[in-house]
């Protein structure tokens, strides 16, 4: 049985972190992380949610994702909120389960075809997994604390269906959030221990 990278792909507060802490075993997934230029929250630590490093960083690593989430409201003299995975955060951890919490479907895309480049997928397969908010984005992402224009880029973040056509992916699993958390389907359920069962006969 092939190793798996779960994109669980949606907007903030969908739940996505909920879920990666909750249901997937800590053993079996390695959740990728993001070196990030934005500043650290309260409660946040360097090396735990994020890297946290400075845009020379960006200038020089490689990456197998890239995003800049504040391009839109980017001023000269402003800084940047660059985002990505390095590529020695998968190449130091190969051989586990992946999961990777990522808003929208087009930087799924860039990491399914990073690992193709590189001929990864004969050890790999993809699954994403949808998580749709209850209530509308604008109702969550108020709710949340935000550093200043943090709630614009967020506001103009969406992952719905004509994301993923113009990624060119369809998700595998769709997850409702609610105020009872996800409802996860026995389909998603049974996957998933499938492939906590594999790492277990591995060990």
């Amino acid at each position: 049985m092939k190793n798996a990278v779960l994109f669980c792909t949606g907007v903030s507060g969908t739940g996505k972190s909920h879920f990666i802490k909750n249901y997937l075993s800590d053993a079996a997934f390695y959740n990728l992380k993001s070196a990030t230029t934005r500043p650290m929250r309260e409660g946040e630590q360097d090396g735990r949610e994020y890297y946290f490093r400075d845009e020379k960083y960006f200038d020089n690593e490689k990456f197998a994702t890239k995003l800049w989430v504040n391009e839109q409201f980017w001023q000269p003299g402003m800084p940047k909120w660059l985002y990505g995975v390095p590529e020695n955060e998968i190449f130091y951890h190969l051989g586990h389960d992946f999961t990777y919490d990522v808003i929208q479907p087009c930087y799924v895309r860039q990491m399914i075809d990073w690992f193709r480049k590189r001929n990864l997928t004969a050890y790999y397969e993809f699954k994403i997994l949808w998580f749709q908010p209850w209530q509308t984005i604008d109702a969550i992402v108020k709710e949340r604390k935000n550093m200043p224009n943090d709630l614009k880029v967020r506001q103009t973040n969406t992952c719905n269906r004509q994301d993923f056509t113009k990624a060119h992916l369809v998700p595998d699993f769709t997850l409702l959030n609610s105020p009872q958390r996800q409802i996860i389907n026995d389909r998603i359920k049974t996957y998933i221990q499938s492939l906590i069962s594999d790492y277990a006969k591995q060990k």
